[in-house]
């Protein structure tokens, strides 16, 4: 195999620099290394290294202590830290989360020796050129995903690595080798040990990678049964009608696919349909209805996202993309002002492009009736948008200190007399003129 040249960022070759100068080896190690040969542009540079925590803190001058039990310093290079870590052996994992000890050894073979997957476990200096013990750079050509050693063995220690293994999958467009996904599908139940906060930072990496439909093999392998049973429900359930070809999970994979990689486009589409199990109706002939789903689709989206330790801007977000995931309305400027109103104007180009791909996930039963209406919607939002037109009490012309200074008492009555104002500019876009407005508002003062 030919011999691998890496560009190190000159922060990461003074670092090592410094580390040998002083008798000691040191790699830029795992991600890093495996993003650089497939030529992506590394996140983040991890270093690892044959000096003690305090030996590194000794040569640098400005550090962070990050994980020192577990042998991490941060070093900072003018602005910018990186993460210098001893080779390390790890003790037993009693949790399947975090060895109970760690310790300390001279040698990068041993510390290359308890990392997850080949790819991850490679390390390289301009030196001594690539350390790869495990077959990774080899892996990496045949797109494959395996651990090092044991399969079995590596799961045990950390169960999340079951979930990074379909992860790396995703983002790399990469299939795992058989003994690891036997080992994964064997152990998928052990996932209950992990953190919520791991396993939503992981299902958020899936989901905007490149290849989101990995939820199925997460799904084949018995791993959303655990973090995500409420997917389990989906596959489950069958849709009997014209207008779908797919069971419900399956065109939320599609409809995934159909979707920019955005966070909160991706987590509306994975969710947007959950309510359908529940809401799921038959005819006699056999024909199946979802009324109303989309209530329970945001209801279960927010237990999901809550159960995951979302942050509340993404579950207001989601929800609310969820909620209106359905709401229809003909291509006319004055009921698109009204759903602007309803879902928000920084919401309303999302909810078109789920619009958009809930459709393209669909059979083609009425497709091109369907795209028409959203494209006619889309073009009537731009037009409001070109225009001005007021869509939200934040743009009507006056405010509730005008109405004041008109005269008008502040209270409840105030509100109300706001929320009539913009009904009116809603349906006439052309009365959202404040004198007008504040004539309106005395008028309604004095009912």
């Amino acid at each position: 195999m030919e011999q691998v040249r890496i560009r190190l960022p000159e922060k990461v070759q003074w670092i090592i620099r410094k580390l040998k100068e002083q008798g000691f080896d040191a790699y830029a190690v795992g991600g890093c290394v495996r993003d650089s040969i497939l030529g992506r542009e590394p996140e983040d540079w991890d270093i690892t290294t044959s000096a003690k925590p305090e030996e590194i803190k000794q040569i640098f001058r400005r550090t962070v202590d990050t994980g020192i039990e577990h042998g991490t310093v941060t070093v900072l290079a003018e602005k910018e830290g990186f993460e210098v870590t001893t080779y390390r052996i790890d003790g037993e994992y009693e949790d399947g989360r975090h060895p109970k000890e760690v310790w300390f050894t001279g040698k990068l073979a041993e510390d290359l020796k308890r990392r997850d997957f080949t790819i991850n476990a490679m390390a390289y200096n301009d030196e001594d050129g690539l350390c790869d013990l495990f077959g990774g750079q080899e892996d990496l050509q045949k797109g494959i995903i395996r651990c090092v050693g044991d399969a079995r063995e590596r799961f045990t220690e950390d169960a999340l690595r079951i979930l990074r293994a379909v992860r790396f999958s995703a983002q790399l467009g990469f299939s795992m080798e058989e003994k690891t996904k036997e080992a994964a599908g064997a152990l998928a139940g052990t996932l209950v040990k992990i953190s919520a906060e791991r396993i939503q930072s992981e299902l958020v990496k899936l989901l905007v990678s490149p290849h989101p439909e990995e939820m199925l093999t997460a799904w084949e392998l018995g791993i959303t049964k655990v973090i995500l049973p409420e997917f389990d429900r989906m596959m489950e359930t069958t849709q009997e009608t014209p207008h779908h070809m797919y069971n419900v999970g399956v065109h939320t994979v599609e409809a995934l696919k159909h979707i920019r990689a955005d966070r909160i486009l991706r987590l509306s589409m994975l969710f947007h349909d959950m309510g359908k199990p529940e809401y799921k109706t038959m005819d006699p002939d056999g024909t199946a209805h979802f009324k109303k789903h989309a209530i329970g689709s945001e209801r279960i989206s927010k237990e999901i996202m809550r159960r995951l330790k979302f942050d509340n801007d993404t579950i207001r977000k989601v929800s609310k993309l969820v909620y209106y995931h359905d709401y229809r309305m003909p291509p006319n400027r004055r009921l698109v002002r009204r759903a602007v109103n309803k879902i928000g104007k920084d919401l309303f180009p999302y909810y078109l492009e789920i619009r958009m791909a809930d459709t393209l996930a669909q059979s083609l039963y009425h497709r091109d009736d369907k795209i028409s209406d959203i494209e006619g919607v889309a073009k009537c939002f731009q037009e409001i948008v070109d225009e001005g037109e007021c869509v939200s009490l934040k743009e009507l012309a006056v405010t509730g200190k005008d109405l004041i200074d008109a005269g008008i008492s502040p209270g409840p009555q105030m509100g109300e007399i706001l929320n009539a104002l913009l009904e009116e500019v809603l349906e006439d876009p052309e009365k959202n003129q404040k004198d007008y407005l504040i004539t309106r508002a005395a008028n309604m003062n004095h009912l």
